[in-house]
């Protein structure tokens, strides 16, 4: 069935309503006494009787497809790893983890997985506040958050030793 946005049309359930939106697979109709309800194009034949059809209209860009393709964009941009160098002193290094008790052995790590890991918990709060500013939320409720972000960062300054440049390096709030 073909039908454009403002099309009439009747159920026998929930009686006229007016076509809102049409999407690959489905109607959305305004009922005058049910509200907005999805009707799936391939029962649309049986469900619907068209009252009066507009017919539809190809070069329209609905507001899911805008969105979907945004998310798309974004996601893949907001979600990407920022390539960060370890500076040159630390390379093939360890970190010893030497526990107080004698009893218990010392745990090593190379520092190039724990500044892989440092560096993720920089980009993953990037990406939170990038989720924060674009949200819902209230500009109190962001700046709210905003704060513990930057505490955040704020407590992660005493791992800059192991960045090639200070400029990728954390900041808190006395920083940029």
């Amino acid at each position: 069935m073909q039908l454009g946005i403002g099309s009439s049309v009747r159920t026998e359930e929930l009686g006229d309503g007016t076509v809102l939106q049409v999407t690959a697979d489905n109607f959305i109709i305004s009922y005058v006494n049910h509200g907005i309800r999805e009707v799936a194009r391939i029962y649309a034949d049986e469900e619907l009787e068209i009252i009066e059809k507009v017919a539809p209209r190809n070069d329209l860009i609905t507001l899911e497809s805008v969105e979907s393709s945004l998310k798309r964009i974004l996601g893949s941009v907001v979600d990407q790893e920022v390539e960060t160098d370890l500076g040159d002193k630390w390379i093939g290094g360890k970190l010893v983890f030497q526990p107080g008790e004698e009893s218990l052995k010392p745990y090593e790590m190379p520092v190039e997985t724990f500044f892989h890991k440092i560096v993720m918990v920089r980009d993953r709060l990037r990406v939170m506040e990038q989720r924060i500013n674009s949200s819902g939320l209230t500009d109190e409720e962001k700046v709210n958050l905003q704060q513990y972000i930057t505490k955040i960062y704020g407590s992660l300054t005493s791992f800059n030793v192991l960045f090639t440049s200070k400029e990728v390096g954390f900041s808190g709030s006395g920083g940029k």
